[in-house]
């Protein structure tokens, strides 16, 4: 089938709540079920900026829902604690003892778009695909913050308190309030993130789950800041489980202050300036007043510790390109030249260096139809040919050098 034929019937026939759906050719998708046990470390309230939190009102401007969002423990939150995970399989994948991880990208709550990727790595790499949930996206997040109605109301109160604000919608407003006065939770969700995969990792290996063999291949897929995960995953390398781990990378690749992830679908100008300004303008002070989060960054070779090294492209070079030397081989990179979230130089010059010697594989597409960051393959009538070509292009250079 095609990508567009694909999209449709996977959008039709899929969710996350059944155990098991069986599609045609042999395809089956599992549902199964993880419990967090990384969630301890995740920062109170009272370990935040409260200050800031109990003063949420400008210019006389009560902001209740945005109040509803912040004041919450970020352990209390259930969905991120039991949630699920899905499986593509296939009869010869299940044989063929590897399996590639998708990692996705920010402010995502809906697995729709990655479904015809995970259909054809199955079937070009004969990999189990497994599509994991970064924390605090797709099924880990509260019902409320994919509600239209009442993000809506939250975007409506961002919008009289910011009057400049750019780009603020239903779609980001749960995601730009938590970050903007908490920009902390950028990085206690990607350290969860990452024990999460090292959790998977772990009860894989011990024969925990039944429809992926425990001593598979892993491979990792990563588009957007899930490749920013992937890379700290295979820098740090733990328990020397990622060695020979192949990770190819779809629009992503570039340390955070290389990014601009202004959009109505990923992070509002407010949000995106409170990041910026803790995570690159005033990090070493604000790790003076946050002592939790400084003992985490001074483990070296740690995840904390690459996870820093990824946030300025001028900062810690060295550590990341004897990473990177090390790891030429294993990584390739696909982007997109009218990617404005993730510009494509940006990740070439990331991996390969300013000098290109580095013999990491990247390459720049740019498509015939519009596009964008957010929707790489549009799904519509209009230009359905056009699109399906592009699409087999791009996962045939994922899957050869997944394969």
């Amino acid at each position: 089938m095609s990508y567009y034929d694909d999209y449709i019937h996977l959008k039709e026939c899929f969710n996350v709540n059944d155990d098991k759906i069986d599609l045609d050719n042999g395809l089956t998708i599992y549902n199964s079920s993880f419990i967090s046990e990384n969630y301890e470390f995740l920062p109170q309230i009272k370990d935040l900026n409260k200050e800031r939190n109990d003063s949420l009102s400008l210019n006389g401007i009560s902001s209740p829902y945005q109040y509803k969002i912040i004041n919450i423990d970020d352990a209390d939150i259930i969905e991120n604690k039991l949630y699920k995970f899905t499986v593509f399989t296939n009869p010869k994948a299940s044989k063929s003892k590897k399996i590639t991880i998708l990692l996705h990208g920010l402010n995502e709550k809906d697995w729709t778009k990655y479904l015809p990727w995970a259909k054809r790595l199955v079937e070009q790499t004969n990999s189990s695909v497994v599509l994991f949930p970064i924390a605090f996206h797709m099924n880990r997040t509260p019902a409320e913050w994919s509600n239209q109605k009442i993000m809506s109301k939250v975007s409506d109160e961002r919008k009289k308190m910011f009057p400049t604000i750019v780009d603020s919608s239903f779609a980001n407003a749960a995601i730009s309030t938590r970050l903007q006065y908490n920009p902390q939770h950028f990085f206690w969700s990607g350290l969860e993130s990452y024990c999460d995969f090292i959790q998977f990792v772990k009860l894989l290996r011990s024969g925990k789950f039944v429809n992926l063999d425990k001593d598979a291949g892993i491979n990792i897929f990563s588009y957007s800041i899930g490749s920013m995960l992937a890379e700290i995953i295979l820098f740090t390398n733990e328990n020397n489980w990622f060695t020979d781990t192949k990770l190819f990378i779809f629009c992503g690749g570039a340390t955070f202050n290389r990014m601009s992830p202004v959009s109505k679908y990923i992070l509002d100008s407010e949000a995106n300036i409170a990041i910026y300004s803790y995570f690159i303008e005033h990090l070493e002070k604000e790790l003076i007043i946050d002592k939790k989060m400084s003992s985490y960054f001074q483990k070296l070779n740690s995840a904390s510790f690459y996870f820093k090294s990824m946030l300025d492209y001028h900062k810690m070079k060295e550590i990341r390109n004897k990473r990177l030397n090390e790891l030429s081989d294993n990584i390739a990179a696909l982007l997109l030249e009218k990617d404005t979230v993730v510009p494509p130089y940006e990740v070439v010059n990331f991996l390969k260096g300013e000098d290109r010697k580095r013999k990491i594989f990247t390459k720049i597409l740019d498509f015939s139809f519009e596009y964008r960051h957010e929707t790489p393959f549009p799904a519509n009538e209009k230009n359905k040919l056009e699109v399906n070509k592009a699409f087999d292009k791009v996962f045939n250079i994922a899957s050869k050098h997944l394969s």
